[in-house]
């Protein structure tokens, strides 16, 4: 289920407990954001978490109220000063690694982290599927402007570089597949738009 403040935009994603799971997950976005998530047993904490983030509570005080509210540092920094497009893009990318079920694939976020490194990767707009990684140079419609390799998470362990689907280089770490994808971008490229 999903509530919504349509005045601030903020909304609670609230997913009662199923299967095995005997917890409810609770999520906490802002101008579609995810900023902070949870689980807990205890449907007054759901109520709470809801009711504190719903009324404009901050992330401190929505923890407060229900403890089990988990958030990174970046989203207390976004919280105060909103990052925006490109570099809001990246911290949310670079944080799903500490949320189910994107904590289960290491090897996707050590390629996010490894092309994070490079200032001129940061500057560009990442955009995955599949575990596919490649970069654009426009925020809004990044598929409308592409620039150089996609790197792919090989299911047998390397990592593969290709051009225009064309296979350019297998590397056993994400450090080198993001090297080559920084040697292969033309000179002066972004920042995204």
């Amino acid at each position: 289920m999903t509530y919504v403040d349509a005045g601030s935009g903020r909304r609670v994603r609230v997913d009662p407990p199923a299967g095995r799971r005997r917890t409810f997950g609770v999520s906490l976005q802002d101008r579609g954001t995810r900023l902070a998530h949870g689980r807990t047993s205890d449907p007054a904490q759901v109520v709470g978490a809801t009711a504190a983030w719903l009324d404009g509570e901050g992330l401190e005080r929505t923890r407060a109220r229900a403890p089990f509210v988990r958030f990174r540092p970046w989203a207390l920094a976004h919280e105060r000063e909103p990052f925006v497009g490109v570099e809001l893009t990246w911290l949310v990318k670079l944080d799903r690694v500490h949320v189910p079920p994107y904590d289960r694939h290491p090897r996707a976020h050590a390629l996010l982290a490894a092309a994070y490194a490079q200032p001129v990767l940061r500057r560009l707009m990442p955009v995955n599927s599949h575990f596919d990684l490649w970069f654009s140079t426009r925020i809004e419609q990044p598929w409308k402007a592409q620039v150089g390799p996609v790197i792919a998470l090989d299911h047998d362990g390397p990592y593969s570089v290709r051009n225009r689907g064309d296979l350019v280089a297998r590397t056993a770490t994400a450090e080198e597949a993001v090297a080559l994808v920084v040697a292969a971008l033309p000179e002066g490229t972004g920042p995204a738009r």
